[in-house]
């Protein structure tokens, strides 16, 4: 298999990783190369991912299935659960229609509000639910579940009377994920993960590692002997040639956490740091509590815990330090307002989580630090 996993291989599995799917009227070439390398990208995400490749005529899709779903695996336009709530009695609506069948808007708003509940009635002459219905058409027509045949959905931000016609795209027959069971057998989604990932023996454990790591940030190691760590640490070298094998990326492990990097990015990935003005703060308070790890000693598990004030103490001396580099949204913002976009951006990260009012920051954060140089005021002033 290692002989046949070219570097076209290799970078057909990068793109089916990043993307939702492939669909063939889109992007031939990347569908042709997937096609010709189906074989070995099959076998290889079949037996160290646990995932499946579905190869079709208009499309192909590699199932990504989460091991532990976060906030940052949903559809990032949506503002509101109402965006999903839309979204899904959209796709109840478009089921019932046929391949290339046409409709109108105010036909779908029509149906959506019917098959809405009544503690949760939409009103179109809302603003703010118009506004979800346009979010919810938009990501519709971005995955190409549905064609714009006349009309922008944009002007239904203001007039609820606005029409579009619209048509139904073959790919909307396979983009919800077909499930064995019921969703009515399982009272909680936790039920449903759990069946998901009955993964128990060896085999079945290392396809849960490789998953993590290549669908998430980081791994953690959690408290204890936790198996799937141990995996890692006693399997570093034969899953970084693996790794290194089969993709660009590089493993790193270290006491309690573990990840992948690359080095030279595709424009299609969303990395750490980005151009977020937010993520020069995140490094230089990686920065702050190198320097002041007696006065913020790491738990045993790596975390950092600190309070709200805490943190706004924190945040206070490095604008007082290097506010002046800040990008002027964040020197114009008051401390508390700083903290808290920097804790939501540590959240989406995974280099922290909020529990019971504390912040418990993760080793991830502490991988990368970084300052501004000396000088930096003369630079900018050049």
């Amino acid at each position: 298999m290692d002989e046949l996993f070219d570097e076209k291989a290799v970078q057909s599995l990068d793109y089916l990783l990043h993307h939702f799917w492939v669909l063939r009227k889109e992007e031939p070439k990347m569908y042709q190369q997937i096609r010709e390398r189906q074989k070995v990208i099959q076998r290889y995400v079949s037996e160290k991912l646990g995932l499946q490749l579905h190869v079709r005529q208009h499309f192909i899709k590699l199932e990504k299935i989460p091991i532990k779903p976060k906030s940052w695996m949903g559809i990032q336009s949506f503002q509101a659960p109402m965006d999903y709530m839309i979204f899904c009695y959209a796709l109840a609506f478009i089921e019932s229609k046929g391949i290339e069948e046409q409709f109108l808007l105010s036909e779908l708003c029509e149906e959506i509000r019917a098959l809405s509940y009544e503690e949760e009635e939409l009103d179109w002459t809302l603003f703010q639910h118009r506004k979800s219905l346009i979010r919810a058409i938009q990501t519709l027509v971005e995955l190409h579940l549905i064609e714009t045949i006349d009309g922008d959905v944009k002007r239904f931000d203001h007039h609820e009377e606005q029409e579009v016609l619209y048509e139904v795209t073959i790919y909307s027959r396979y983009f919800m994920r077909v499930h064995p069971d019921e969703f009515t057998m399982f009272s909680s989604a936790e039920e449903l993960l759990h069946l998901e990932h009955s993964l128990t023996n060896e085999d079945e454990r290392r396809k849960r590692v490789y998953r993590q790591l290549f669908t998430s940030p980081v791994m953690y190691r959690q408290e204890g002997q936790d198996p799937d760590f141990l995996y890692i640490r006693n399997f570093r070298n034969r899953m970084s040639d693996d790794i290194e094998k089969h993709s660009d990326f590089k493993l790193h492990v270290f006491k309690n956490a573990a990840f992948l990097s690359v080095t030279e990015p595709k424009n299609y990935y969303e990395l750490f740091p980005n151009t977020k003005s937010v993520t020069d703060i995140l490094l230089q308070l990686s920065s702050y509590l190198h320097k002041n790890v007696a006065h913020y000693p790491p738990q045993e598990n790596g975390d950092i815990i600190l309070t709200d004030g805490q943190l706004n103490t924190i945040i206070q001396e490095l604008k007082n330090e290097l506010g002046e580099g800040w990008a002027k949204l964040y020197r114009e913002k008051s401390v508390a307002a700083v903290r808290q976009d920097v804790v939501t951006e540590l959240v989406y990260w995974q280099m922290a989580t909020v529990e019971q009012g504390f912040i418990h920051i993760h080793p991830l954060l502490g991988v990368l630090s970084g300052s501004y140089p000396a000088d930096y005021q003369k630079e900018g002033e050049v």
